[in-house]
C-alpha cells in the first residue's frame, strides 16, 4: 500500500510540474528572434522550461555555406572523431552475446550481429567505436550510414570537440550566444559539432548543462522529460562495453561486430 501511495504522489507531482511549466497546451513555447537575456533566464532557465527560438542564427554564415562541398573543402586535411555503432544507437542499453565464449554469435535486440564475451542474456550500457578519420571519409561514412548494413556513422564528439576538431569552421558562426551568455553569467563551457543522419538516435539521458542546440542544417527532435519523472525511468546501473568490428572496408561492415565488456565494477546508468 505504501509503494502505491507513493507511486500516486509521484504522479501527481509530475502532473502539477508539466502544467507549472508548460501551462495548459503541451506546446513548447516558440520565441521569433533572440530574447532578452532577462527575460530569458526568468522565464525559461530558472523554471527549466524548453523553448525554440527561431532567427537567432540566421546572421551565421554557416546557414548559407554549410555544404557537403563546402565541408569537405574547409576540413580536406583534418581528421575528426567518427562514432560507429551497427544500429546507430550510441551509449544505449543493449543484450549482451547469447554465450559466454569468446568469438559467440548472438543476435542484437535490433537485428544486428554481435560477438563478444559477457554473461549470458546481460544487458549492458555499449559505447560506440570511436575511429579518428580524414573529414572526407568520415562525412562519407556518415551519408552512407545504413542500419540494413549495419554500419551507421555519427560525428557526435563531445568534451568541446568543435575548437579542437573543426577550428577552420571557427569563422562562420559566432564563438559563443552573445544573449545566452549573459542570462547565464558565463561563456560556454564546451561547443561541439555532431554531424549524423536520421539513422542516427540519442538515448535518453541527464545533462547536468543549460544546453543551447543550434541547428545549422536539417532538423533534430527531442524528446524532454521533467526532473520529477526520474521514477518512470526506472534508472539502474549497468555494465560498461563498447563496441567494436572484425574487419573495416571502407564504410561497409565486413565481418561481425564485436561487443567487448569493460573489466570494472557497473558504474554507467541508463533508463530501463
Amino acid at each position: 500500500m505504501a509503494v502505491a501511495a507513493a507511486g500516486e504522489l509521484l504522479d501527481l507531482l509530475s502532473r502539477e510540474v508539466r502544467e507549472l511549466s508548460l501551462g495548459c497546451t503541451p506546446e513548447v513555447v516558440r520565441i521569433d528572434g533572440p530574447p532578452d537575456p532577462v527575460q530569458f533566464l526568468r522565464d525559461f532557465v530558472m523554471p527549466n522550461r524548453p523553448c525554440i527560438i527561431t532567427n537567432a542564427i540566421a546572421h551565421w554564415p554557416a546557414l548559407r555555406l554549410w555544404s557537403n562541398s563546402y565541408l569537405q573543402s574547409q576540413l580536406a586535411h583534418r581528421s575528426v572523431s567518427c562514432h560507429f555503432t551497427p544500429d546507430g544507437r550510441a551509449d544505449a542499453l543493449v543484450q549482451a552475446p547469447q554465450s559466454a565464449d569468446v568469438g559467440s554469435k548472438s543476435s542484437h535486440s535490433d537485428g544486428g550481429d554481435l560477438e563478444g564475451e559477457g554473461p549470458a542474456n546481460e544487458i549492458v550500457f555499449a559505447s560506440s567505436l570511436v575511429e579518428v578519420l580524414p573529414f572526407p571519409t568520415a562525412l562519407e561514412c556518415v551519408l552512407s550510414s545504413s542500419c540494413e548494413d549495419r554500419s551507421v556513422a555519427y560525428l557526435q564528439q563531445q568534451n568541446n570537440c568543435f575548437p579542437l576538431e573543426f577550428s577552420a569552421l571557427s569563422e562562420d558562426v559566432d564563438s559563443d550566444i552573445a544573449w545566452a551568455s549573459e542570462a547565464l553569467g558565463c561563456k560556454p563551457e564546451a561547443v561541439n559539432l555532431w554531424i549524423g543522419t536520421q539513422e542516427s538516435v540519442t538515448s535518453f539521458h541527464k545533462d547536468h548543462y543549460e544546453n543551447l542546440y543550434a541547428v545549422v542544417s536539417g532538423e533534430k527532435h527531442f524528446t524532454l522529460l521533467p526532473p520529477t519523472d526520474v521514477h518512470r525511468m526506472y534508472v539502474k546501473k549497468y555494465p560498461a562495453a563498447h563496441y567494436e568490428r572484425t574487419l573495416l572496408y571502407f564504410c561497409r561492415t565486413v565481418g561481425a561486430w564485436c561487443l567487448n565488456a569493460i573489466v570494472q565494477p557497473p558504474g554507467c546508468r541508463g533508463p530501463v
